[in-house]
């Protein structure tokens, strides 16, 4: 399995039972599609008191949020709006789309892997939905960028990773850090009128189940971490800490990637940090970016129950950022 090279994805070669979840074939009214959206923001607990991490009651409680915020709609039936000319050349000029694509390709074996590594079956099966829901991403943008004529290069096999708890620490916290500029990013490219609201409307869905995976995987951090003890709590300790020195030192300059061909490509890792001149064309400061990002972090996950634990590094570290930096006088 270790030497296993993908082109392709299903999560049931690695996963035995998992069934992925039922579609529409076509697309729900809109009456249909508004009920999934708020289902999929708002849940809360039927257990009481609290949900002390490492505890099956806090195991099983994430897990079902997972389960029952699941939105149900359908990458192949999704409306692309016709762009405007000037609309079409920002969306076809952003420097994201290959690594999106890839980055997705790669989160789903990653999850997937992990997810059958798994003794836990109510865990495994929250993971296997996650895995799902990564390729359902990739296939959203497969078809985004194929409805408006973007080139992308040549994707890569996806290699089947040797560690799958540290591929999918990796891929944890990197969503973690980049969900959390890319809520504000989009609510940047809302705001900006740059974008058909039509188009910001197909992609909402994807940037909440984002929050979503992002809420699954911090509880499974502290339920995972609370679970260990001695050693083993100091070699995952070890491996986090290993995690976030990759992530910072992936995010120093342009990564480089090989396509199908050999050839080499250069992506910007750093975009949802710093793209917001380019989904806007109003200048917004650094500051003012940062504090929509908090806030659009927030609003995202206000609706999921308080005693599920968030993602706090990189809102803790903007906070702080924040008490150093002054807003620019007018």
């Amino acid at each position: 399995m270790d030497d296993l090279i993908l082109d392709a994805f299903d999560a049931s070669q690695f996963i035995p039972g998992f069934n992925a979840p039922a579609l529409p074939v076509e697309r729900p009214d809109r009456e249909t599609l508004d009920a999934a959206e708020r289902n999929a923001r708002h849940w809360t607990s039927r257990a009481t008191g609290a949900l002390t991490p490492g505890s099956d009651v806090h195991r099983d409680e994430m897990c079902r949020m997972f389960r029952e915020t699941f939105n149900p709609y359908r990458p192949s039936v999704l409306d692309w709006p016709q762009l405007e000319p000037a609309a079409l050349e920002r969306i076809t000029a952003l420097p994201i789309w290959d690594i999106a694509v890839q980055t997705e390709g790669r989160a789903r074996l990653r999850m997937a892997a992990y997810a059958a590594s798994l003794d836990d079956a109510v865990m495994r099966d929250a993971l296997a939905l996650n895995a799902w829901e990564e390729n359902r991403h990739k296939e959203v943008l497969s078809r985004m960028v194929a409805a408006y004529g973007i080139k992308l290069a040549s994707e890569p096999p996806y290699v089947y990773p040797k560690d799958t708890e540290w591929a999918y620490l990796v891929t944890g916290y990197s969503e973690c850090v980049d969900s959390f500029f890319a809520f504000g990013l989009f609510e940047v490219a809302h705001r900006s009128g740059l974008f058909p609201p039509e188009l910001i409307d197909t992609f909402e869905p994807v940037m909440q189940e984002e929050c979503r995976h992002i809420l699954l995987f911090a509880n499974w951090v502290a339920w995972h971490r609370a679970r260990l003890n001695g050693w083993r709590r100091i070699r995952f300790e070890l491996k986090v800490a290993g995690v976030w020195a990759f992530l910072v030192w992936e995010r120093i300059g342009l990564a480089r990637a090989m396509d199908a061909e050999g050839n080499e490509h250069r992506h910007d890792n750093n975009f949802t940090m710093n793209g917001a001149q380019q989904v806007t064309d109003v200048d917004i400061s650094v500051p003012e970016l940062m504090r929509l990002c908090l806030a659009e972090n927030e609003r995202r996950f206000s609706g999921y129950d308080k005693r599920l634990l968030r993602p706090e590094t990189m809102p803790r570290l903007v906070r702080f950022a924040l008490r150093f930096v002054r807003d620019r006088k007018n």
